[in-house]
């Protein structure tokens, strides 16, 4: 297998799990809400990630210092995409439905696609915007039904956190493809970002947490919170930083689109949620949005 085969299957694989595993993440920090306070979810999922790569940095021998700026870029990167973005979006689904939280959260690669045109050399080409919007108008099609609630408070507060959690990821997803080297050790920064906002979560869940009952969390949260840490935090994160040393931000973030349906499978799965024609249409948009973006001819490389 030449080597190029090779980097195409690492590829496809790291796109695949960002794709699945982080469309089951919603539905994950959902039951893990339900008896766990969300700044604690949030908080344990990145502390016990920070825990993992640390016994696995020691035990490799790969733990060292970062050196100053280095270490600020990583907890500013960690500050949006893991405290703004991860933590604001658990608290939202306090008071939203797990599909609309994957919903508002699909409106990045938009604000992403903004920024990348701003701040990335690399020209971003008119067929990337019309996949971005493909896909966007699929997700709206998909919600047509599902965005009348405005005049519910809890409604409000929730949508509101998610649209600040979209700027954090936005905006943190372009700061990461600027100072991510293609060399870089993706473990040993992902372990300085989950380790920070792990710590600043557990303290935020300290302070703001209304009520801290330990004794009430039942198992099935528990589980839950380990499933992000492992799947969600560590598996995914490094996949899709992966994916941004390979491609360009508004490719790796189409993925969101994804996301989305998978979340709407799960609900159909396991809450017995009806799959409309609606929701072929949609799914029709977004796939098709996610391959307009991300085609290469033959004389394109990723």
């Amino acid at each position: 297998m030449k080597l190029k085969d090779i980097k195409n299957i690492k590829l496809i694989l790291a796109i695949f799990v960002v794709a699945i595993v982080w469309g089951t993440t919603f539905l994950g920090i959902k039951i893990a809400v339900e008896t766990i306070p969300p700044w604690f979810v949030s908080g344990l999922r990145q502390f016990f990630a920070g825990l993992i790569l640390l016994l696995y940095l020691l035990i490799s021998k790969k733990l060292r210092w970062l050196g100053w700026k280095t270490t600020m870029q990583q907890f500013l990167i960690s500050g949006l995409m893991l405290i703004s973005a991860n933590g604001l979006t658990t608290v939202a689904v306090q008071y939203v439905d797990s599909s609309l939280a994957s919903l508002v959260s699909s409106c990045s690669p938009i604000l992403i696609f903004i920024l990348s045109a701003i701040f990335i050399v690399k020209k971003i080409k008119i067929r990337s915007l019309i996949g971005v919007l493909m896909g966007f108008c699929g997700i709206v099609f998909v919600f047509w039904n599902g965005l009348e609630n405005m005049e519910n408070v809890d409604y409000q507060k929730g949508l509101t956190l998610l649209f600040l959690a979209v700027a954090g990821w936005s905006i943190g997803t372009v700061y990461s493809k600027k100072t991510l080297k293609k060399n870089a050790d993706i473990i040993l920064l992902l372990f300085y970002q989950f380790s920070f906002a792990g710590v600043v979560q557990l303290i935020f869940a300290l302070l703001f947490s209304s009520e801290i009952d330990i004794q009430s969390w039942n198992i099935t949260s528990i589980l839950a919170v380990i499933y992000l840490s492992v799947f969600g935090s560590i598996i995914a994160f490094f996949c899709f930083n992966y994916l941004l040393q390979k491609l360009l931000p508004t490719q790796v973030a189409v993925l969101s689109y994804l996301n989305t349906i998978v979340a709407i499978f799960l609900g159909w799965l396991i809450l017995n949620e009806e799959i409309t024609i609606k929701f072929v249409i949609a799914a029709i948009l977004i796939i098709s949005g996610v391959f307009v973006t991300n085609y290469k001819t033959k004389n394109e490389k990723l």
